[in-house]
């Protein structure tokens, strides 16, 4: 006999939205009964935390027991706290009443000068035994570190003001990328090399295409010339590295010992000697007048991008695509004297200062500074680029220009690193944007004028804008509050 049926209650249809929305309440009201509210404060746990904190930050304070401070007289005056021991730091608690609070500096806490001490034998050195007692409740105060805290004012030097640069001539001639640039002693005309496998002397003061080299099977990555002789000196892709003399406008020695291409040129200011370094990771030294290799600095892992000579130790510093700056002394067969490992990306520029013993060197992560002859780091400038920096020169009045692969072209003050201008080139019409890219700059002789190579095909000369004021163009700087260097 079958049962009785059962009526089915009809089904309220509802929207998905609300459905979800009755789920959340329910798992709200599962998981968190008591909307609203926090969990009471634990007095312990804040004590303990405060205790902890101001411990760090005020270990090489002076202890209770040498300062004018009560602290067992406060902690016998209340009954339900526990016997202090002497080297503690006592805050007022809220319980205590006025007329103590008023009867001076004893139950106040001193914070004294932030120098870590001398050891001594005084137990109350030690971040162990030093504690912070303070009473307990709910309306306990909050006492932070930062009020505590000794205010220091900045010791990072403020930059010096330089007015802006702007560009006011462009120079249009070669058929390739322009890679490299070197100026005349004399100031009177500089010259460029550029991936259409020439090299072209420029008047500095009218812009005019003076005279065209070729020679060069490849690309020019380097050019120097020469302060004691009437010597112009290239280097390129095709592995050879050439002496022009500029009285006969022909090349008269060629050194022969790269087994790949050559990416830098140096002179030596003092001998006459020619340093070169390419994809081979070796940094070959030239007798410019014998075309004997003298020495062979090897060391790097990868292709030596960047190299720069001075009179003293170390002679050479070079700069490669392994990330690492090396020093080397030419009075000991050209040992490595020292490894710079600061670095994360390529060293693919470094830059001397002119009277300064210092130098810069550039990396696609930052911009470091070293001290010479020891290679001390020094600092890091106080913005960053955030692109592959190609080039980068110093003049005399501390003004530093670094060229990026993106055309950013960036002025810093030398001595607090603070970037007061950031520029970006403009390309020429019917080059792409991608083209904006400076592969070499240099200052001239009297640091007046600054010459850009980039990837349009161009030369762009800048110079100060005489028009330009510290009210006009302010400088927005704000020191680092993060001392540490590194």
């Amino acid at each position: 006999m079958p049962g009785p049926t059962l009526e089915m209650e009809p089904v309220e249809p509802q929207s998905l939205k609300k459905l979800s929305f009755k789920s959340l309440k329910r798992a709200l009201d599962l998981f968190s009964p008591v909307h609203g509210q926090f969990t009471p404060p634990d007095s312990e746990s804040k004590r303990i935390r405060m205790s902890h904190k101001i411990n760090v930050e005020y270990k090489g304070i002076k202890s209770a027991s040498e300062l004018p401070l009560q602290a067992n007289s406060n902690a016998t005056g209340r009954g339900h706290e526990p016997s202090v021991p002497s080297n503690a730091l006592a805050l007022p608690g809220p319980d205590e009443s006025k007329d103590s609070r008023k009867s001076g500096a004893q139950n106040a806490l001193v914070v004294g000068p932030s120098l870590q001490p001398k050891p001594t034998n005084n137990v109350g050195f030690s971040g162990k035994s030093t504690a912070v007692i303070s009473a307990s409740g709910p309306s306990e105060r909050n006492f932070s570190t930062a009020a505590l805290m000794e205010r220091i004012p900045s010791k990072w030097p403020r930059p010096v003001w330089h007015p802006p640069w702007k560009n006011y001539r462009v120079i249009s001639g070669h058929l390739g990328w322009v890679r490299s640039v070197a100026f005349d002693p004399s100031n009177n005309w500089f010259c460029t090399g550029s991936a259409d496998r020439t090299i072209k002397i420029w008047d500095l003061a009218s812009g005019r295409l003076k005279l065209t080299l070729t020679g060069h099977i490849e690309q020019v990555r380097g050019l120097a010339v020469s302060q004691r002789h009437t010597y112009m000196f290239s280097a390129g892709d095709d592995k050879q590295v050439k002496c022009w003399d500029l009285e006969q406008n022909k090349v008269i020695r060629s050194y022969h010992g790269h087994l790949s291409g050559v990416y830098c040129l140096a002179l030596h200011p003092t001998i006459d000697l020619l340093l070169t370094g390419g994809r081979d990771s070796v940094c070959r030294v030239w007798d410019i007048r014998t075309k004997m290799q003298v020495f062979a600095l090897s060391g790097h892992d990868n292709t030596v991008c960047s190299v720069f000579t001075r009179p003293t130790d170390p002679q050479v510093v070079t700069g490669s695509h392994d990330s690492t700056i090396r020093f080397w002394d030419l009075r000991h067969n050209g040992k490595t004297m020292l490894t710079l490992t600061h670095h994360k990306k390529s060293v693919r520029a470094m830059a001397l200062h002119p009277t300064e013993n210092c130098f810069a060197s550039a990396s696609a992560d930052n911009i470091k500074k070293f001290s010479l002859p020891k290679g001390d780091f020094l600092h890091n400038m106080l913005s960053q680029q955030k692109t592959i920096i190609n080039a980068m020169a110093v003049n005399e009045d501390g003004v530093m220009a670094t060229g990026g692969d993106n055309g950013s072209l960036w002025f810093w003050d030398w001595r607090s690193g603070h970037s007061f201008q950031q520029s970006q080139t403009i390309v020429q019409p019917g080059s792409l944007d991608s083209e904006a890219g400076i592969y070499a700059l240099s200052y001239d002789v009297t640091g007046s004028r600054l010459v850009t190579c980039e990837a349009d095909k161009t030369i762009k000369m800048w110079k100060e804008d005489e028009n330009a004021t510290p009210e006009t163009h302010p400088i927005n700087f704000k020191p680092p509050k993060d001392i540490r260097r590194f």
